[in-house]
């Protein structure tokens, strides 16, 4: 189990990439589509690396890969802008992992819903 200040961390750094992706970095690249949450952030106990799991909400999965890989490539930028919200000595190297679970849960959802279609047939 992760000691009490690293869980603080993770939610802090959740919720403040959250804000930089949906504020400063929309407004630095405007070509991101779809709707971006952060799903998980994972400091490492060391506080050098962060992995930042991110689900992508697109109409199609060619807008989803664009906005990753912008999200990817501007990875030094939100370590930048992080590091002038968090008050810390170090901010970590930020890892960026595309999450499929709210994809998952989906499709979870329309196999049950036919399911349950099917069986008041």
């Amino acid at each position: 189990m992760k000691p009490t200040r690293t869980q603080r961390l993770d939610s802090e750094y959740q919720r403040e990439i959250a804000a930089i992706l949906s504020g400063a970095l929309k407004d630095k690249c405007p070509d991101m589509k779809g709707l971006v949450s952060v799903t998980k952030a994972d400091v490492a106990s060391d506080l050098k690396t962060a992995k930042i799991y991110v689900s992508i909400f697109a109409k199609t999965e060619e807008d989803k890969e664009s906005t990753f890989s912008v999200i990817r490539e501007n990875a030094g930028f939100i370590r930048h802008e992080l590091s002038q919200v968090m008050r810390m000595r170090t901010v970590p190297f930020l890892q960026f992992v595309l999450d499929g679970s709210m994809e998952y849960g989906s499709h979870m959802d329309e196999v049950f819903a036919k399911l349950h279609k099917d069986e008041n047939k």
